[in-house]
């Protein structure tokens, strides 16, 4: 596929694809604050993930600024016992995605808020209990974090990790700054789990998906 016509698919995919309010309203929070937000590919994807899960009360973990609206691409396919929990700092950023999951008609009792450094509380998670992990981290606390995020995986759960590849750059044996050789050691040690099937996608950066066996 040229780039064109590559191009011109996912053109093709953002234009096609119906968006409510909330999201609209979520997406502009996040560009305000210039937050890293996924495009209409990954958050379709997200709802696919969370949708094929199974189980009465599935549970998704979103660690991203933008909260907003990685959430409601997970309710999205949650079924209506499904439970979101956001992990970030930002106070002012979680605020805002409690507003918009209540004005998108949530239940406060399907989310769970954790204003902390994902590395901080990722810890106190119970282990293979969460059927999508969704995290947006700093890429030099990437390493870090997929090793906290595995043992939470629940069997057949998948952990994304957007942007992950920073647009192969990984693959340029001259780039030895601190971000690329994060980077680098993240998938290779994702690619080094025995129980585990990844998929990477050429969406944003570079998805990559872990799947637990």
């Amino acid at each position: 596929m040229t780039v064109q016509a590559y191009d011109a698919l996912r053109t093709f995919i953002d234009s096609t694809s119906t968006e409510s309010e909330s999201l609209a309203s979520a997406r502009a929070h996040a560009e305000e604050f210039s937050l890293r937000i996924p495009d209409s590919s990954v958050g379709q994807l997200l709802t696919t993930l969370a949708a094929s899960a199974a189980g009465e009360k599935v549970q998704t973990v979103a660690i991203t600024p933008a909260a907003s609206v990685v959430g409601l691409y997970l309710f999205d396919g949650l079924s209506d016992s499904g439970i979101v929990t956001c992990i970030d700092p930002e106070v002012e950023h979680q605020s805002h995605a409690k507003s918009t999951f209540r004005d998108a008609g949530y239940s406060p009792s399907r989310v769970r808020f954790l204003p902390s450094r994902p590395l901080d509380v990722m810890g106190r998670l119970a282990t293979e209990a969460y059927h999508v992990i969704y995290a947006d981290v700093p890429t030099l606390d990437l390493p870090a974090v997929i090793k906290a995020a595995w043992p939470l995986i629940a069997r057949r759960g998948t952990l994304v990790l957007p942007d992950a590849l920073l647009d192969a750059t990984i693959a340029d044996t001259s780039r030895t700054d601190r971000v690329t050789v994060a980077a680098r050691e993240a998938d290779e040690f994702v690619r080094s789990l025995e129980d585990a099937h990844v998929t990477r996608l050429p969406l944003g950066s570079g998805l990559t998906l872990v799947t637990k066996r």
